[in-house]
């Protein structure tokens, strides 16, 4: 019984995941989308309608939207282009390639995206029957019922918002770079073996695939808050996520070069500390003050509450403070002891500058800097897109008040 009951349990559990809630709602959709085509089409089995409503229920409303369109703009096309062939010449296997190839190439002119190969199936699957014109309206038929079903079912039943699953993979990312900087500030007091380092390098070098799984979260929040009633705000959360991932993505690559220059210090001290012990430990201070900074970036780039965001931003300014405020110390210390004995000089300043545009990227001010522009651009878009409907909007409301104003002129003496 528990072998049963435990992927129960665990599909329970996952019940707000991307993947569980997908599967649940496109079996459903297509369910009535059979239903319904059962009803309106003559066909006996009208299998398009389901497959249709599957393909087009998506996790988002706007993914939907855009599938649902091009869906049935594929089928169309390649119901047409069968007819026309069947008008012209039978099916054989010169006729075959010759639609496929047609339908190809017709639908990349469509713009049918993904559902290409679709223009051809469609175009075979109705070439392939006796009755041509019968089957092809059926077919479009179906389509319009699957398609009609998956985005009145998204619709009725609007698609949850995906803004915290991408805000969970942030901040993972963001823990994963904070460890990281732990490690690193635990391992510059000693002796580091050219091994480790270079381990820690190959961890750095791996935040890259993170980023690219965050990426692909961010886009799914990203949809699901394009064309969503639920949201009032979503220009601006998708502008403050995305700018939070652009900022760790870069402080990730500035990272992996950090490791790069310890990893050739390593190299380098092969049978000594890395750094004297007053070194390392400001050092140490400095990264732990870094780590700190990060998460506490995570935080309010994430954080959606105001009080919350505020108290997040307090205590990543504070930390970017004692970092400067740190890596400062570390500065002249280096430079104390690139004076005495000037080994590996470019390597300590390597470290300092990459240290400092970690700690640039993070800063509070030019984080507010960036929302700014980037708010400023999406209204500017939104404003290209629709300016035609401004206009329009603009003449009828300036006709409406001349109607209003116009004052009626009595009869000519």
């Amino acid at each position: 019984m528990a072998e049963v009951t435990d992927p129960l349990l665990d599909l329970v559990r996952r019940r707000r995941e991307p993947v569980v809630v997908q599967t649940v709602r496109s079996t459903v959709a297509a369910v009535l989308a059979y239903v319904v085509a059962l009803v309106l089409s003559s066909e006996p089995a009208p299998l398009t309608a389901p497959l249709t409503a599957l393909l087009v229920v998506q996790v988002t409303l706007y993914a939907t939207l855009t599938t649902g369109m091009r869906r049935v703009n594929a089928v169309v096309v390649g119901v047409l282009i069968a007819i026309g062939f069947s008008a012209l010449v039978g099916l054989t296997w010169w006729s075959l390639g010759l639609i496929i190839l047609a339908a190809l190439v017709i639908g990349r002119f469509v713009r049918a995206g993904e559902f290409v190969p679709e223009v051809a199936i469609s175009a075979m699957l109705v070439l392939g029957v006796t009755r041509v014109a019968e089957t092809a309206w059926d077919r479009v038929l179906e389509t319009l019922i699957g398609a009609g079903v998956g985005l009145l079912f998204n619709v009725l039943f609007v698609p949850p918002v995906w803004v915290q699953p991408a805000s969970a993979a942030i901040e993972d990312l963001a823990g994963r770079m904070r460890r990281l900087l732990v490690c690193l500030g635990d391992e510059v007091g000693g002796h580091i073996p050219v091994s480790e380092a270079a381990a820690r390098l190959h961890e750095a070098r791996r935040l890259d695939h993170d980023i690219v799984q965050v990426d692909a979260a961010l886009r799914q929040a990203e949809d699901s808050l394009r064309l969503n009633p639920r949201v009032k705000e979503g220009t601006l959360y998708r502008v403050v996520l995305r700018t939070g991932l652009d900022t760790l993505e870069i402080s990730a690559v500035v990272l992996r070069t950090l490791c790069r220059t310890l990893t050739d210090l390593a190299k380098a001290r092969t049978q000594e500390h890395l750094f004297a012990p007053h070194i390392a430990t400001a050092l140490h201070e400095v990264f732990q003050h870094m780590a700190r900074a990060v998460e506490s970036f995570a935080v309010l780039i994430t954080t959606q509450v105001g009080a919350n965001a505020e108290e997040a931003e307090a205590r990543l300014a504070e930390e970017l403070a004692r970092s400067r405020a740190s890596r400062d110390v570390v500065a002249h210390l280096l430079l104390d002891g690139v004076q005495e004995h000037p080994r590996q000089w470019q390597l300590h300043g390597a470290l300092l500058a990459e240290i400092d545009r970690i700690l640039d990227e993070l800063d509070v001010e030019k984080r507010s800097q960036r929302l700014i522009e980037e708010l400023d651009r999406e209204s500017r878009e939104q404003r290209e897109k629709y300016r035609l409907v401004d206009r329009l909007r603009g003449r009828i409301n300036v006709t409406r008040t001349s109607d209003r104003t116009a004052k009626p002129q009595g009869p000519v003496p």
